[in-house]
């Protein structure tokens, strides 16, 4: 029956994988970049015809602030996706640098922690793109954002709780871990979305903001996707092959990696989000 479970949390995972990947790709980069494509086209000061109006004159034109004539938008792009995921890289090499630099042999108390903080991160970085999602009132976007943590999570609280299972803590303390890690997503969510509705000034500084969020969260997505879930499925499929090689006993090689049917399940769940997009749009 265990074999059985993990066998199906297998496929839950690149499920969910695929999802990052394809929701990250085609979905909130793409908003994103429009967000604020839309923001920087609505900070340019309108064009007066100068010629045909003799009272138009340049002092009535609305100032061009210093910002808007120095950061390119591919640049703003580009800081934002770069900052979301070396975040998730920065986190992840502090996690790992307590880990092994822990003065204690029996470190189950500290790894428990590490691994809790560790998710807890990734589960608020996923909270920024909830909220992100749903300030950008797009409907195609929140439905595949939301079903892309939900997939996401799933198989990660699994993990989880195996895992301080295997630290020998007390089942109260697993669940207040649990705890964490499930309220983590929702507050940093419900924080961002008013954060960014809230935020002072014109309608094109919510959307820099909002398009702004969504790219740091779709930075926060590849990296969970490329990252941590695809080569933790890798690898389980190195070690089912080297395990089936060991019972064979044959001398030939055999590359590991994930099955046919894994591998479709991937491309499905990249292919989703954009198919759910074009049934979704709403304009």
């Amino acid at each position: 029956l265990e074999i059985f479970l993990q066998e199906k949390l297998q496929f839950v995972s690149v499920l969910g994988a695929g999802l990052l990947c394809g929701t990250a790709l085609a979905i909130i980069i793409p908003e994103g970049v429009e967000l604020l494509g839309d923001s920087w086209r609505d900070s340019r000061p309108p064009c007066v015809n100068v010629v045909g109006n003799s009272n138009a004159s340049l002092a009535s034109l609305p100032p061009v602030s210093r910002a808007d004539r120095s950061t390119p938008l591919h640049f703003v792009i580009g800081v934002s996706l770069v900052v979301g995921f070396t975040l998730m890289f920065i986190v992840d090499q502090i996690g790992s640098y307590c880990s092994l630099h822990d003065p204690r042999t029996g470190m189950s108390n500290s790894a428990s922690i590490t691994a809790t903080l560790g998710l807890v991160i990734h589960a608020a970085a996923d909270g920024v793109a909830l909220g992100a999602a749903v300030a950008s009132a797009q409907i195609s976007v929140q439905v595949i954002v939301f079903f892309a943590v939900i997939l996401h999570k799933a198989p990660a609280a699994f993990g989880l709780v195996s895992f301080l299972l295997h630290t020998s803590l007390e089942k109260r303390q697993i669940q207040k871990h649990l705890f964490a890690f499930s309220v983590a997503a929702p507050l940093l969510a419900i924080a961002t979305y008013f954060f960014l509705s809230m935020t002072g000034g014109s309608s094109e500084r919510r959307l820099k903001a909002t398009g702004i969020g969504m790219l740091f969260s779709a930075g926060t997505f590849l990296y969970v996707a490329t990252v941590h879930v695809l080569p933790e499925i890798s690898s389980r499929g190195q070690q089912r092959s080297s395990h089936l090689h060991h019972h064979a006993s044959t001398g030939a090689y055999q590359q590991g990696g994930l099955g046919v049917l894994e591998s479709l399940t991937l491309v499905i769940g990249a292919g989703l989000p954009v198919l759910l997009s074009l049934g979704l749009h709403d304009d």
